[in-house]
């Protein structure tokens, strides 16, 4: 989707009603603004969004996981 948008006074823009339905942007969500290329990137800032496209800082392994769960389970059983 395309559409063009007017600068307002203080250097405000509207987000038209068709593109905040596709997107899903709700009144008080949060969004990041940021300047890549010449261009401005609005997205949506939740936590789903970040997960799946943000910056990754830790890798673990699905064994290392496995070993967690075991331990922690191992915890809840030893405790009854």
């Amino acid at each position: 989707m395309k559409t063009k948008v007017r600068v307002g006074k203080k250097l405000t823009i509207h987000i038209p009603k068709a593109v905040a339905e596709e997107l899903n942007i709700k009144d008080g969500d949060i969004l990041s603004l940021r300047v890549k290329d010449n261009k401005i990137i609005l997205e949506q800032d939740n936590a789903i969004l970040l997960s799946l496209k943000g910056k990754k800082f830790a890798k673990i392994s699905l064994d290392e996981i496995e070993k967690i769960s075991e331990e922690e389970q191992n915890k809840y059983e030893n405790s009854n």
